[in-house]
């Protein structure tokens, strides 16, 4: 059964492979046949190859990168966290704010990621109660 401390541990490896730009770090979270949808419109990197191709693209341009973890919410093998990014984007600064939707399979791994997130020019605070 998943437990809120193996999602908070899980969390803090992503968050930390993302500050570290690591797509090693992040591919090594997911299970080989996972499926990671960055983007609702888009289809889904597949497996720990398409994390790691995903990872190593989109973190090329950023920079200065502090992620924010929120307290997970568990429900049986599926868990939701918040995230609250601030960095910079080609020396532009962004705040990127949104959710990650998680299903792990039993060894821990995560077998499906699914991001909803909103990305906004500036640096910006989360707002009170955010993460709880």
């Amino acid at each position: 059964m998943l437990t809120h401390d193996h999602v908070t541990d899980w969390a803090d490896a992503y968050r930390s492979a993302w500050e570290n730009a690591d797509a090693a770090a992040a591919s090594d979270l997911f299970s080989k046949t996972s499926s990671y949808r960055s983007n609702i419109y888009e289809e889904p990197y597949l497996g720990r190859a398409g994390v790691q191709e995903y990872w190593s693209g989109v973190t090329a341009a950023q920079t200065d990168v502090r992620v924010r973890m929120g307290e997970p919410v568990v429900l049986g093998q599926k868990s939701i966290v918040e995230f609250w990014t601030t960095m910079s984007v080609d020396g532009q600064p962004v705040t990127l704010a949104g959710c990650l939707m998680l299903n792990f399979e039993d060894s821990g791994l995560c077998s499906a990621l699914r991001e909803y997130w909103n990305f906004e020019s500036g640096t910006h605070h989360p707002p009170a109660g955010w993460g709880v």
